[in-house]
């Protein structure tokens, strides 16, 4: 095995239990906010997981299995765990995607919460484009904060004040209620900072 594997190994596990907190955190918010956009995420994440997961264990037993046995079935078992808690996000989101009404009670105990979770694409039109983090400040002036982006395929996980903001960029924050509105405006261009 070679440092080259050991640093993609690496890689896989830190790529496996990012995505996999943040789905569990978009399917909750799909389900609370019965967002069908937001548990399709969850479904795509779900299938970064996969791949991610036959990768490990194809370098698990494809180049550990001889030499490092006990090593091999750590990865193998990282593996399975780590596709279990993607499963479980998904089954969360399945409620969202097929439809199923969620019982009141349990809606009404969910959102108790001050603090949601919303996505929103950035515009041409908006000034956060171009712009990094902490240029904006969304954090400190506003309670918005953004813990992932996807651009395109790619993912930024907690990205910092130096990650820049593209047009196109989809972010998502975890924010008060109360400035939800504000988040979808500045996205679209239709406020400015």
């Amino acid at each position: 095995m070679t440092e080259d594997d050991f640093e993609r190994i690496k890689e896989v596990v830190l790529e496996m239990k990012d995505t996999t907190e943040l789905m569990i955190d978009l399917a909750y918010s799909s389900l609370i906010y019965n967002n069908q956009e937001i548990a399709e995420e969850v479904s795509h994440l779900n299938e970064v997981v996969s791949s991610l997961s036959l990768e490990l264990r194809r370098m698990a037993v494809g180049r550990l299995s001889r030499k490092n046995t006990d090593l091999a079935l750590i990865l193998a078992e990282l593996s399975y765990s780590l596709q279990r808690v993607a499963d479980a996000a998904m089954e969360i989101a399945d409620v969202v995607l097929r439809g199923l009404p969620l019982h009141p009670i349990l809606r009404r105990s969910i959102q108790e919460g001050e603090v949601g979770i919303y996505r929103a694409k950035v515009s041409p039109k908006s000034k956060l484009a171009g712009k990094t983090l902490g240029e904006v400040e969304l954090a400190s002036e506003t309670g918005i904060w953004v813990f992932a982006i996807r651009r395109g395929k790619k993912w930024i996980y907690g990205p910092d004040e130096n990650t820049r903001i593209k047009e196109g960029d989809i972010l998502f924050v975890r924010a008060p209620d109360e400035s939800r509105k504000l988040f979808l405006k500045l996205c679209s261009g239709k406020k400015k900072l």
